[in-house]
């Protein structure tokens, strides 16, 4: 390709770049009105946070009005469906957490985090467009950033520990993934995923061989995904965060995340006796990384005694759940996905608003046995919260069981296509987790509704929760429930947007 036609393609490629161009300008403009309004009233900053919004708003209406579809600067990037569902979700996340935090002004973080929470952003809407290895790992590291920072952000021991931690962590995995990412290169001679010379020169490899390099590469998104063997930062970076942050962090990466694995898995070579192999040899290790992520979370969430820490093993097992629907590597797989992600919004940033309340409205902190007795006091937020605690086991009538029903059909469906025995293994297994997971999601409806609350301590004083937030998250859980009734809403959009 000429420099001329170079030059032409990305003038071209501009129009479908609208959205993140768009955020780049608001990152840079509330970086310049934060530096200029630092010592600022309540109301002065309260403007501040609806012009977040209002970037992160307008960009997702941009990017679902976007008439581009289509490879965008030589094949870095790509426009299509599954790529604006995602963007969606995480504009929705975004702006739901902003308007959170708003509403609960007497636990205000700085006010850099609304220009951080635009960045990672723009870094999520970049990861739903890569496709291409360079701009995969760009874009995961501009959100890694983000996240170091939003999780350190708040000036105390335990904030600066967690991103420490989180920063470890995720230096290795980027390393790891940078490794794998340069295996590929030497295999295949191209970073393009979509190329044909990438799938046409790793079937020519030996099977085993590649499959590592592909797992290597996976790292950096097991990492935003939360997932086995790069979970452990998960924890302590949840408890650490805010909780706006950490909402956003269970949504948010996840939803990237598994778009450009469901990228990556599909881009391996299939048609050839290697190329199968090399499947056969990938497909083995999700399953054992998702069965283990489902254990691993469940099990360390029976003992924990903080709701933050318990909801952030929650989102180690649903990560779990979401490489299901991979390992299942057919098309019923990867809607479910999709499907099990864009329902995940509403039940994750449900469950960190609604503890959150009912813990400011008992002047405590985060600690499981704190909710007791506290159903009779605020009825609306409990029955909410055991709502919600139902969609994370997966129960009916939420749409919970529907997700974890459409992933489980999918495995099911490709162990009757292979006759693999291993996929009715991590079928039964994944289903007896699910069942596992009702003793600590019910703990806290449990102790709601049928435990007398511990006497408050003189030094605990109930702050005063705002209507509006309550009702924010009141109305997430709507979605739980009229999506179990009638799933189709999003199952159009999944499979015929």
């Amino acid at each position: 390709m000429t420099l001329a036609d170079q030059l032409i393609d990305i003038l071209n490629s501009l129009g479908g770049f609208g959205p993140e161009i768009w955020l780049s300008a608001a990152f840079c403009g509330l970086l310049l009105v934060e530096l200029l309004l630092r010592s600022v009233p309540d109301r002065a900053r309260r403007w501040v946070a609806v012009l977040s919004i209002v970037a992160v708003g307008v960009a997702g209406v941009w990017a679902v009005l976007l008439p581009t579809r289509g490879f965008l600067f030589m094949h870095l990037l790509f426009v299509d469906r599954q790529a604006i569902f995602f963007q969606v979700v995480v504009a929705l996340g975004a702006v739901f957490v902003i308007w959170y935090e708003i509403l609960t002004l007497p636990k205000r973080l700085p006010i850099e985090w609304y220009s951080l929470l635009v960045a990672m952003t723009l870094g999520l809407f970049l990861m739903t467009l890569s496709v291409n290895l360079l701009s995969i790992y760009l874009s995961i590291e501009l959100v890694s950033i983000c996240s170091y920072l939003l999780t350190a952000l708040t000036a105390d021991r335990k904030a600066s520990e967690g991103g420490i931690k989180y920063l470890l962590f995720g230096s290795v995995s980027s390393a790891v993934m940078l490794y794998g990412m340069s295996l590929l290169y030497g295999m295949t001679g191209t970073f393009d995923l979509t190329a044909d010379v990438f799938g046409a020169e790793l079937a020519r490899q030996d099977g085993t061989v590649a499959a590592v390099a592909v797992l290597l590469t996976l790292a950096g998104l097991l990492f935003k995904l939360a997932a086995v063997p790069f979970h452990v930062w998960t924890p302590d970076a949840y408890e650490a965060a805010p909780v706006p942050v950490a909402a956003f962090f269970s949504v948010g990466p996840k939803a990237a995340g598994v778009l450009v694995l469901m990228r990556l898995v599909t881009a391996l070579p299939m048609q050839t006796a290697s190329a199968g192999a090399t499947m056969a040899s990938l497909q083995k290790p999700l399953a054992v990384l998702a069965l283990a992520g489902i254990l691993i979370g469940n099990l360390s969430a029976l003992r924990q005694t903080d709701a933050k820490r318990l909801l952030a093993y929650s989102t180690i097992a649903h990560a779990g759940f979401l490489l299901v629907g991979v390992v299942a590597l057919n098309q019923a797989g990867f809607e479910a996905v999709l499907f099990y992600a864009g329902t995940y919004l509403f039940i994750s940033l449900a469950a960190f608003f609604l503890v959150d309340l009912l813990a400011r409205s008992n002047g405590s902190d985060l600690t499981i046995r704190h909710f007791a007795g506290l159903g009779p006091k605020h009825p609306l937020l409990s029955v909410a919260l055991t709502v919600v605690m139902l969609a994370l086991t997966g129960l009916p009538p939420t749409v919970g069981f529907t997700a974890k029903l459409l992933s489980f059909s999918a495995l099911f469906e490709a162990y009757q296509q292979s006759g693999e025995g291993w996929l009715l293994v991590l079928f039964a297994l994944g289903l007896l987790n699910a069942l596992i997971s009702l003793v600590y999601y019910l703990k806290i409806p449990f102790l709601l509704f049928f435990r007398s609350g511990p006497a408050q301590p003189d030094s605990a004083q109930p702050a005063q929760v705002s209507g509006g937030a309550v009702w924010l998250a009141i109305g997430l859980t709507i979605p739980i429930i009229g999506l179990f009734i009638k799933p189709d809403w999003l199952l159009e959009l999944v499979t015929g947007w």
